[in-house]
């Protein structure tokens, strides 16, 4: 399969996406709501700031003592809750008078079942799909992605004209429920991968232990999480870089080059080649910020974003090797523990940044992130060989605790 046609004639598929979309629909406009009324009855910028983007913070926490429940629970059950905890939260956030602290309660709880099962619905992706075409699907999910938060958010924004916080709470809920439906009617029940034996924080634990000890997963992670999260840092100075107007030409172009480079890779690169272009993918997303060490004018740093952000698709071709070298009983902790590095990492990467902006420029500052994300890619390299797609290249990481081939 090699074409997003071909792709979207697989009916599983089609549900994913349609959800995929609608869902980031519902968190912009539950976002703006909540973040309206937290400022309404705080002021705080801070707390409105952690009432939009705060949520996260939980299924980090979360994800480190749940995450082995994504292969544990049968994935269609695992979706549903997903759905259905959002669609609960969103409809008791639309009641009048619940206080911010209450809110804050409400916006943890689908945040921590999201933690539960954040790696399922990549699981199930790769399921319906057929083989080889992952990162085909993957890719178009992530240009539904950066599609809908623009398309989200506008509409958000607007529907505030017309419409109160709470009704927007409605909106977000009434969007949950059509996903819910949808996933419990388009979706075909499958068996959990794992044994679901044990304590789900002992197994959360010995698995992650195992992903992150082995000499094979490990480099993967690193790969995924460190230098995307050092060039994140470069981008959380786009605003002191480029002060007014500037930094919004920045974050466009950071986004039109990554869903460019998602495009690109996952529908025209052919398999064989797309795992070669992991180096120098890794090496573009950071390279081009080297020029900034020269101070140029704003409209080439414009260029260096696009450009660079094409880089961030290394991350398809490296989803497919973790795939490769782990046990399917152990998949969905695997993607999951994906996700919640890359959360750490961007959000180390900020706090470097804006370190390292307090002792020389913004300009600079991203040069210098750029530099390290650089010198991370290739000290990591010889690491990243022993994942290589060559059946006897490397052993397989299984939910047991010791390698298998």
């Amino acid at each position: 399969m090699s074409t997003y046609r071909q792709l979207f004639g697989i009916p599983e598929f089609r549900v994913l996406f349609v959800n995929r979309c609608v869902v980031m629909l519902s968190v912009a406009a539950s976002g703006l709501a909540l973040g309206t009324i937290t400022y309404e009855a705080t002021g705080s910028p801070v707390l409105t700031a952690m009432a939009m983007f705060g949520g996260p913070l939980v299924s980090l926490v979360a994800s480190q003592l749940l995450l082995a429940s994504s292969d544990s629970v049968r994935p269609r059950t695992a979706l549903l809750w997903q759905m259905a905890a959002p669609m609960v939260a969103n409809a008791l956030q639309a009641v009048p008078g619940v206080p911010w602290q209450g809110r804050f309660v409400l916006l943890a709880i689908p945040y921590v079942v999201n933690a539960m099962f954040s790696g399922t619905q990549w699981v199930v992706v790769r399921d319906v799909v057929p083989e080889g075409s992952y990162v085909l699907a993957r890719s178009a999910l992530n240009l539904a992605v950066g599609g809908m938060q623009v398309v989200g958010y506008g509409l958000g924004g607007l529907a505030l004209l017309w419409l109160s916080p709470r009704d927007l709470f409605l909106v977000a809920a009434v969007a949950d429920a059509v996903c819910l439906v949808n996933l419990r009617l388009g979706l075909r029940d499958r068996p959990a991968r794992g044994t679901g034996g044990g304590s789900v924080v002992r197994r959360t634990a010995r698995v992650n232990r195992l992903l992150l000890g082995s000499v094979v997963t490990r480099p993967l992670y690193v790969a995924m999480w460190v230098p995307n999260g050092l060039v994140v840092g470069a981008e959380a100075l786009y605003v002191p870089y480029g002060h007014g107007s500037t930094a919004g030409y920045l974050f466009a172009a950071a986004a039109a080059g990554m869903m460019l480079g998602d495009l690109v890779v996952g529908r025209f690169v052919p398999h064989h080649l797309r795992d070669r272009l992991i180096g120098p993918l890794r090496i573009t997303l950071a390279a081009p910020y080297l020029l900034l060490l020269l101070s140029p004018p704003a409209g080439v740093t414009v260029v260096v974003a696009f450009v660079a952000s094409v880089g961030y698709a290394a991350s398809l071709p490296l989803q497919e090797r973790l795939f490769a070298r782990t046990d399917d009983a152990v998949h969905g902790q695997a993607m999951g523990l994906y996700g919640t590095g890359l959360m750490v990492w961007q959000a180390i990467g900020a706090l470097l940044g804006g370190l390292a902006a307090t002792r020389v420029s913004p300009a600079h500052a991203m040069g210098l992130m750029a530099l390290a994300s650089v010198a991370v890619t290739v000290a990591n390299t010889p690491g990243l060989r022993r994942s290589a797609p060559d059946p006897a290249a490397a052993d397989e990481v299984s939910a047991s605790g010791s390698p298998s081939s």
